[in-house]
């Protein structure tokens, strides 16, 4: 059986349409009926429908009074119908789902040098976990109700729709955004996210998922700066615990941070970070702050490997650097001359200063 149902954007249109027809329907009726004036009709329709209690306009016939409890009943049965769309309204957690997307889309355009991931399955979660352990701003994009549910409870920001959307994008505040990650479970609507999103901001970092063999080089070429698949690290990452499971370990912690305080960080230095143009024993960071650099990755690309002494930092250099979490967040602290601690660090485990 075919079953209509009215959208939400469209039934106040259709209400205040319903009502005008049985304002027509009550005045029209009076017309024939009672040989009103068409200003006479609607005034006795008007007040019936009201219950305002005022007289009529002139004594009815049985007819009349016939029409009148007609129309008196098809205007009880619109209120009572809109009263009960209300209150379903209202049980449903249809109005708590509005004030929450409205609060959300506040929430959003104020948001700035944030992270957006597209799709919230098994990958998506630990991306998430992962960026807002190091209290970094991210906003997820799912198509999926029940996903949202779960985000909602979690009070992460997010925005229900289709991530290969470009207003989808916008929502979410593309073009402030710093990054954006892309694990949805399909390779061509990962492909097409990233090359929309590049579309929009030429700045952007993306990171994607390739879970096909040949995807990565579609995915670089639509605008990817780095691809990540799946089956390839995990596959990896399997050989690496059976040939070499104490580096591994090591790795693993230093990376995550959990289970000691030793951490591994890059840092990137600013044009006014006051270590450059020193060398490494100039610098001191092994002496104040317990530091080891262990490689160098240039502005032009060049990575320098367990450095020497002698090895003067340059502007724009990124520092592979491993120490104590504390004291990387003191070293970014006071060599960067940024008068705002949040310009000097990058709060997902990347440091500019």
């Amino acid at each position: 059986m075919f079953k209509f149902k009215l959208s939400l954007k469209h039934r106040p249109f259709v209400v205040i349409l319903a009502f005008i027809l049985i304002i027509l329907f009550g005045t029209i009726g009076y017309v024939l009926l009672e040989d009103y004036t068409p200003l006479e009709a609607l005034y006795m329709t008007v007040i019936t429908l009201t219950t305002v209690g005022f007289g009529e306009v002139r004594p009815l016939d049985n007819v009349g009074r016939i029409f009148t409890i007609v129309l008196i009943t098809v205007g009880l049965i619109f209120v009572i119908s809109q009263l009960a769309y209300i209150g379903e309204y209202i049980i449903d957690g249809h109005l708590l789902r509005v004030y929450r997307r409205k609060r959300v889309k506040k929430q959003l355009s104020e948001m700035e040098n944030h992270y957006i991931i597209c799709g919230y399955g098994q990958m998506g979660k630990v991306v998430v976990s992962e960026l807002m352990s190091r209290n970094a701003p991210v906003v997820v994009v799912d198509n999926s109700p029940d996903e949202e549910l779960k985000l909602t409870e979690n009070n992460i920001p997010h925005l229900l729709g289709d991530a290969t959307d470009e207003e989808t994008l916008l929502s979410v505040g593309i073009k402030k955004a710093k990054g954006l990650v892309s694990v949805v479970t399909k390779d061509t609507d990962n492909v097409f996210i990233v090359l929309t999103a590049r579309d929009l901001n030429k700045d952007l970092f993306i990171c994607a998922r390739a879970s096909s063999p040949g995807t990565e080089k579609r995915l670089i070429k639509a605008g990817a700066n780095r691809v990540v698949s799946p089956y390839i690290s995990g596959a990896k990452r399997i050989a690496q615990n059976i040939l070499r499971p104490t580096v591994t370990d090591f790795i693993e912690l230093a990376l995550s941070g959990e289970g000691m305080e030793l951490s591994m960080e890059e840092i990137k230095l600013l044009p006014n970070a006051s270590i450059v143009g020193k060398d490494l024993i100039q610098s001191e960071l092994r002496n104040n702050y317990n530091l080891i650099v262990i490689a160098i990755k240039r502005a032009d690309g060049t990575m320098i490997y367990n450095p020497s002494p002698r090895e003067v930092f340059q502007e724009g250099d990124i520092l592979i650097t491993i120490g104590p979490k504390n004291n990387l967040e003191k070293f970014a602290k006071d060599i960067s001359k940024s008068s705002s601690i949040s310009e000097g660090i990058c709060s997902c485990g990347h440091y500019n200063v």
